[in-house]
């Protein structure tokens, strides 16, 4: 379109957030307590209007080398990067077409996406645990015509090009110090780039961006196995960017620590957009065996996790406790503190300093993603004195669907919709009230690439069926049950939610992580509930000692199930468990995958 009809089409958007901004701004709602949103209409603008208020503050603290010290990149800089890379992609005749990134997170990642999206083509994150054949597959199935990647892939990709079967003309290595006949230099190229525009190119600076045409193809990575193309727009995106904020505060001063997959869409909306929008910085963990070490350089105020996490976290803090003979002193002092705290005085800070240390000493809040956590470890992190909340998305609602308020807090909810957005049960059980969780809002994706009737299946009447079950509570804060695939009903049409009994497993203090299912006896035709348990040896050793024997294991945990039990309805009861050494088959989100046989070995004599 031309000039004239792009603006008058960017001002029609423009209307449209500005009223979705005075609508916050005007809520009755008490859990939208952050009203201070700047209207966005597509993530260009939302970029290059953080740039112009946020110009010389830190977008980015990156590392030059492993185990060096943090730089800053302001968001100056950070665009001027953007721009170059996004002016040097147009002008390989990139326009228009699907551009894939993989790799650590880490800068180059960050601007390669912005550059993608913002004016370039369509974005297409690729999960960095993939194999070879499967990356292809994904190659193909959205017609890839350049790969941006981190040294490690090299061979992958050189391969994948020289025979020839996919549509990919560029490589692209974000590590490569000269281009040569077979890969580009991601250096080289932005550098490229910036000469382009200092001689007047502004095919990039002056893209049109179309709000709602999809922009970004991410491939869920579901435990099936089967990995469906969720087609997200710009839309999609600054609907999160502008609702989620409003229950949970972010300003300029906040420091994000990276340390989740951000080609997941969690990590990429919450935990890399999201700082931009707000003027505050990102600053790249190095990995996980890094973490601890990280936020104490990094010194971050939120950081992005998930279960596996926060839950690791948490039970070391308490192990070091008890090996160190202080645990009973940390549980006196706690409820002292929360005492306290009931009169206004919060000593926190004094009380629990080395706890805050290792979080970087200015831990503001841990928001949990991803899965439910257990509630009482986000209890026991706000016992702590650093908030701790979870959320709940979907990579086809990008993400956000529901999100705790940071002054309301529950800890056994998913979270609360933010302004703008939907939520209802679908079909409630008249007795429990649990039915299918669904949900409304511009940020629902397009649909699923190239599979007409798979996105039929999910959206219907403008509701997009989550596949999750639960129930909203008084307040209309969702609590999650389950996944619908995965509930067991037994022979008398009870049913058993896997996930529960999977969280009751996982207080008992010898339990790594379970797998929970039912299987039907060939004997009584009653439906068993089975167990698959990989140990916490470290906890079995405490208590065990160094040569104890897989009997002494399995009757150790068999007591506290024994006990669990006694507290479940018999459906609900433990029957048969395998205790197991070897992790879980996970998918590379690192959930279990349900329906592996692997997973489900058990002697059931």
């Amino acid at each position: 379109m031309d000039a004239s009809q792009y603006k008058a089409v960017k001002e029609k958007e423009m209307e449209y957030a500005l009223k979705r901004v005075e609508d916050i701004k005007n809520s009755k709602d008490k859990y939208v307590m952050y009203r201070d949103i700047r209207p966005i209409i597509d993530l260009k603008q939302m970029f290059e209007s953080s740039v112009e208020l946020y110009g010389d503050n830190i977008a980015f603290h990156v590392k030059d080398k492993i185990g060096g010290p943090y730089r800053g990149i302001t968001y100056r800089e950070a665009k001027a990067d953007v721009d170059a890379l996004g002016t040097a992609l147009i002008s390989m005749g990139l326009k228009g077409k699907s551009i894939s990134i993989i790799g650590d997170n880490r800068y180059e990642w960050a601007v390669s996406y912005l550059a993608t999206v913002c004016g370039t083509g369509i974005a297409v994150p690729l999960d960095k645990e993939l194999g070879a054949s499967e990356l292809e597959q994904l190659v193909k199935e959205a017609d890839v015509e350049c790969i941006i990647y981190s040294k490690k892939y090299e061979p992958i990709f050189r391969d994948m090009k020289d025979r020839g079967e996919t549509s990919l003309k560029f490589l692209v290595n974000m590590d490569l110090e000269e281009s040569d006949e077979k890969e580009l230099s991601w250096r080289e190229i932005t550098e490229a780039g910036k000469v382009l525009i200092e001689n007047g190119n502004r095919e990039f600076l002056d893209a049109q961006i179309e709000r709602d045409a999809m922009s970004i193809i991410l491939f869920t990575s579901g435990t099936t196995g089967i990995a469906k193309g969720v087609m997200l727009s710009h839309g999609n995106i600054v609907e999160d960017l502008m609702a989620s904020p409003t229950l949970l505060k972010v300003v300029p001063e906040d420091v994000f620590f990276s340390v989740l997959p951000i080609h997941h869409t969690y990590e990429c909306t919450c935990g890399f957009l999201m700082p931009l929008y707000r003027g505050a910085s990102v600053a790249y963990c190095e990995g996980l065996k890094y973490i601890v070490k990280n936020l104490s350089e990094a010194r971050p105020t939120i950081f992005l996790g998930v279960p596996l996490i926060f839950e690791g976290l948490y039970k070391k803090i308490w192990q070091n406790a008890k090996k160190s003979g202080k645990a009973g002193t940390l549980k006196k002092v706690i409820a002292i503190n929360n005492k306290l705290k009931k009169i206004g005085i919060d000593l926190s800070p004094v009380f629990f300093k080395q706890i805050h240390a290792l979080f970087g000493g200015r831990m503001k809040v841990l928001i949990c993603g991803g899965a439910a956590i257990d509630p009482d470890v986000l209890q026991g992190f706000r016992d702590f004195g650093i908030n701790a909340v979870q959320g709940y998305g979907l990579t086809e609602c990008a993400p956000i669907c529901a999100l705790n308020p940071d002054k309301y807090p529950k800890n056994d909810a998913a979270g609360y919709a933010p302004p703008g957005f939907e939520l209802k049960i679908h079909e409630p059980d008249p007795e429990t009230g649990i039915g299918e969780i669904c949900t409304k809002g511009g940020n629902v994706m397009l649909g699923y690439y190239k599979n007409p009737e798979a996105t039929a299946e999910v959206i219907r009447d403008g509701w997009f069926h989550t596949g999750d079950l639960g129930f909203m509570d008084e307040d209309r804060f969702v609590h999650i049950t389950g996944r619908i695939k995965n509930v067991i009903i037994t022979k008398n049409g009870k049913n058993v939610y896997p996930e529960e009994i999977e969280n009751y497993l996982g207080k008992i203090p010898y339990v790594n992580e379970s797998l929970v299912w039912g299987k039907d006896s060939e004997e009584t035709g009653e439906t068993l509930i089975f167990a698959s348990i990989r140990a916490d040896y470290e906890e079995v050793q405490e208590v065990l000692g160094e040569n104890y024997t897989d009997e002494e294991v399995a009757a150790l945990i068999w007591k506290e199930i024994d006990a669990l039990n006694t507290q479940l309805p018999l459906f609900k009861r433990i029957r048969k468990i395998d205790v197991r050494k070897e992790e879980f088959e996970k998918t590379t989100a690192k959930k279990i995958k349900r329906f592996a046989e692997a997973n489900r070995k058990i002697d059931e004599e």
